[in-house]
């Protein structure tokens, strides 16, 4: 079976196409994850989305907050944190609003990174999106926005569940 047997099979109801969109929502995780670790040897996909959130920010961001926006836990990110450390991409510091709580801080070796090594591969990323027309892609990045809101209901049903 390959993808376009499969996409036919699941386009029959919208039951089904949700069931569909999850999938390819895991798969395409997997294997762009899978693309990128192969491509970029000096971080994994995981290591590069930590250190995106963290050059980005305006504020210095904590373990936990780190670990809400990229959807995983505080230990996660720590581990994380730990090995781009190690490799010299951040240095980890204490929370200037909690003491009881760790920051971590961008090296200049995050701005070399991203001028000197990523900027060949933002140029790949456009491969990954010329299939799309400028009103597809900006159908998709709503569409995705609102995947969050989906998100956020199912988190908030686990929590009640628990209580």
């Amino acid at each position: 079976m390959n993808l376009d047997e499969l996409t036919q099979k699941y386009s029959s109801s919208t039951d089904n196409q949700r069931k569909a969109i999850f999938s390819t929502l895991f798969i395409a995780g997997n294997k762009l994850q899978t693309l990128f670790d192969k491509h970029i040897p000096k971080v994994s996909l995981k290591q590069f989305m930590l250190l995106s959130i963290v050059r980005q920010s305006k504020e210095q961001l904590t373990f936990t907050q780190l670990g809400n926006i990229l959807g995983c836990s505080r230990q996660n990110i720590k581990k994380l944190a730990d090995v781009l450390m190690k490799k010299g991409f951040i240095t980890i510091q204490q929370s200037p609003h909690d003491i009881r709580a760790m920051c971590i801080c961008p090296t200049e070796k995050v701005n070399d990174f991203y001028i000197n090594d990523f900027s060949e591969y933002q140029e790949e990323l456009k491969y990954l999106f010329e299939v799309y027309t400028d009103k597809e892609i900006e159908t998709l990045f709503i569409l995705l926005s609102k995947l969050y809101a989906g998100i956020d209901n199912l988190e908030k049903r686990a929590a009640n569940e628990k209580k």
